[in-house]
Order: structure tokens, then C-alpha cells, then sequence
């Protein structure tokens, strides 16, 4: 063992870390030998002793130890994340292809083994968000070392900026940051995705700008919306909308309630040359789609892509009635045999929940459901099995058909 302090886990404990985790949580701790200052890297013990790897640690945290390596000799430098971003570019340039590495996440935390931190890219951006003490000391070296392994593919990084504004920074102690890391660069970036044309606001759009996850989800809906009359419900910067609009349908209704999204969601629909197709209308979802509802309207698809009802496992009881009553609405507005796309983006509503409450919301108001597709994020969002907070969106194309009408 090296002079890092060392912790040892409570008998019995750490089965979420031995299942192929990467927490340890404060509550299954026993003891520490030698001292550490909060973000520092400390040895695992088992409760016997058995070494069990080397993480960096956080009193501030509920989530006390991020694992970096099972390898107790592990030593953490540059050359560990050199190989581990060199390996998770890799994969992405062989689930993704060539062409759809241009604007991808390059860097999903524990499930590319690098825990608390993102990174995603943006043709030559990257925007990073840290989300944990630990790997917030190594973050420029991140930075730096992910440049130089995207520089040998030839492709020159020309700005980083930094979105960790999340809440999360608050239960790590970490202070809510946004910023350049090196020179200052234009922040509006154009992107192309499934062939439709975006411009992304770094510093004030969603997470790090975009939500590239759902990339094939957009794609699967072109051909589902084809000569359809569209509702795409919290549409964001319009991407499902515009995705429906590429894809030949021929009207396409966007909801959200920011103006600033919809601002954008304008701006990218004639960037596209469907401002005649695709429009947009500032609305609360949840107290439009009963209006809708009450003056007759009929869609041959919606589309609900809701923010997560649920960031805490406690909450996940009101989440699942969230879930129930968005899509009871949804479905009413669905015309007799055509089409509904769900989602969420939680990963405290499992796919089981999810599911069951999908059913529940279709038994209610009398539809029957005939499932087309169930997907996932995109691979580049990879979900590492045992670390289920890599696990998080469920997606689900339905045909809708009236109870009684069949």
C-alpha cells in the first residue's frame, strides 16, 4: 500500500460496489487509517482487509468514494487518463461511425470509467461539466490530454468552455461555475445531426447545450412522421419537431415553455427551410394539452419528451403520477391508429416503472397500445450494466388504437 490514507468498509457492505459499481456510499463505512484532505485519493479496503482499489473521496458527498481502479497499484497520472480518453474516443469512432462522431459525447463519467465528469463535443467545442471534487483537480489535465488524442485524427479543438452549473455541484461542495478554460471563442456553434442543422448555445442552452442522446431516437420518428401531422411536447430547441419536419411531415406543431427555447427552436426551423412546416408555440404543456383536448384536436403523432420528473429516488412516487398524467393527455390527442412517442429521462424510473406506468396511463383513457420500437440513449451515452445511473433514458414508439374501435 502507498502512504494514501485508507478506508475500510462495514461487513456487508459495499454489494453495489461489488456487483461492478463504481460508489461507495458514506453509510458504508467503517473506518479510515491516515488522513486526506476531501477530494484527495484514498485506498478501498474490505471490511477483512482485502484491497479493493483506489478512488478519490469527498466528506461533503453522500456518495463518499468514486472508484478510478479495482487495481490497488493503480497509479493515477497522465498517462491513466490519457489511455482511458484514448479508449473512450475509440469507441465512440466504432458504435458511432465516422460521420456521427462530428457532435457526440466523448466523455460519460463512471460508464467510461471516469468518474464525475463529461465532455461532449460540438464539431471543434468541447464543453466539459464536473460534477464531483475528486476529478474537478484533474480537469484541465483532462482537457489537455483529450485534445492532443483528438489532434491525431486530425481534428483541432478551437475553444473548451465549462458548464458546471448543475445542482449537483452543491451536495459536492463544489461552487456553480461557468467559464472558458483557455482562450475566449465564439460560443454559438453549428452543428448538423440526422441531417438537420442546429445552432448550439453552450453557455445558455440545456446541460452542455444540446441533448445529443437522443440522436437515433430523432432519427427512428423521421420515418414515423412522413405525410403526419405532428405535436412534439417540450420540443426544447425543436429537435424532434425538426427531425418530423426533415422527415416529409406535413404540419408540425412545437411546445415548450421558454421563450428562449422557442426562440432557437424558430431560428433552426429556417436555418432549415421549414419555418412554413414546423412551428412553434410557447405554452406550459401541462396545462395546454387539456385545452387541446376540449377543442377537438387530433395528431396523427406526439411526441412527449418531458424533463425528469425525478432526480432522487425519494421523489419517485410523484414522478410516476407526472409520467401517468402526461401521458393520459398525450394519448387523448393521438388520432384513432397513429402514433405516440414517450419518454424519460430518469434513471429512478426504470424501465419497469416506466413501463407499467405507460400502461396504466393507456388503460385509463381506454387506448390500446401496440409497441413499434423500445430504444435507449445513444451508444455514445454508453450504460455500463451494475452502474445504474448510466442507465437512464426510455424510449418508446406506440401505435395508438381506440379500445373499442378494434
Amino acid at each position: 500500500m502507498s502512504n494514501k490514507a485508507t478506508i475500510k468498509l462495514k461487513k456487508g457492505e459495499g454489494r453495489y460496489l461489488k456487483a461492478g459499481g463504481a460508489w461507495v456510499y458514506d453509510n458504508e463505512i467503517a473506518e479510515c487509517t491516515g488522513s486526506y484532505q476531501n477530494g484527495d485519493i484514498v485506498n478501498l479496503v474490505d471490511f477483512d482487509d482485502y484491497p479493493m482499489g483506489v478512488g478519490y473521496i469527498n466528506d461533503n458527498s453522500k456518495i463518499r468514494i468514486r472508484m478510478l481502479s479495482r487495481n490497488p497499484e493503480t497509479v493515477i497520472d497522465e498517462k491513466l487518463f490519457r489511455d482511458r480518453l484514448q479508449s473512450a474516443w475509440n469507441y465512440r469512432k466504432t458504435v458511432m461511425g465516422e460521420k456521427d462522431i462530428s457532435s457526440c459525447r466523448v466523455v460519460f463519467g463512471e460508464a467510461d470509467f471516469l468518474p464525475g465528469i463529461t465532455i461532449d463535443k460540438y464539431e471543434d467545442v468541447l464543453v466539459v461539466e464536473s460534477l464531483a471534487l475528486g476529478i474537478d483537480r484533474y480537469k484541465e489535465v483532462i482537457v489537455r490530454e483529450l485534445i492532443d488524442v483528438l489532434s491525431q485524427d486530425g481534428i483541432n479543438i478551437r475553444g473548451v468552455y465549462e458548464r458546471s452549473d448543475a445542482r449537483e455541484q452543491k451536495k459536492e461542495g463544489l461552487p456553480i461555475h461557468k467559464g472558458f478554460i483557455g482562450n475566449e471563442f465564439d460560443t454559438n456553434v453549428d452543428i448538423v445531426e440526422n441531417g438537420v442543422r442546429y445552432t448550439v448555445d453552450v453557455v445558455n442552452g440545456q446541460k452542455t447545450g444540446f441533448f445529443l442522446d437522443q440522436k437515433y431516437n430523432r432519427l427512428a420518428m423521421q420515418k414515423i412522421c412522413k405525410g403526419r401531422r405532428v405535436l412534439d411536447c417540450f420540443t426544447h430547441m425543436g429537435t424532434f419537431a425538426l427531425n418530423a419536419g426533415y422527415g416529409g411531415a406535413s404540419k408540425v406543431l412545437g411546445l415548450d415553455i421558454s421563450e428562449y427555447a422557442i426562440e432557437q427552436a424558430r431560428s433552426n426551423a429556417k436555418k432549415n427551410g421549414l419555418e412554413d412546416i414546423v412551428t412553434f408555440k410557447v405554452a406550459n404543456v401541462l396545462d395546454e394539452l387539456p385545452v387541446m383536448v376540449d377543442a377537438g384536436e387530433k395528431y396523427d403523432v406526439v411526441i412527449l419528451d418531458p424533463p425528469a420528473f425525478t432526480k432522487s429516488r425519494e421523489a419517485t412516487r410523484k414522478a410516476i403520477k407526472g409520467y401517468r398524467e402526461i401521458n393520459m393527455k398525450g394519448l387523448r390527442l393521438v388520432e384513432n391508429g397513429g402514433y405516440l412517442a414517450t419518454c424519460s429521462c430518469s434513471h429512478f424510473m426504470t424501465q419497469e416503472l416506466f413501463t407499467r406506468t405507460v400502461k396504466e396511463a393507456a388503460r385509463s383513457v381506454h387506448k390500446r397500445l401496440r409497441q413499434v420500437e423500445f430504444r435507449t440513449q445513444a451508444p455514445d451515452h454508453p450504460i455500463l450494466w451494475a452502474a445504474d445511473e448510466s442507465y437512464y433514458l426510455k424510449f418508446y414508439i406506440f401505435q395508438v388504437v381506440d379500445e373499442y374501435s378494434i
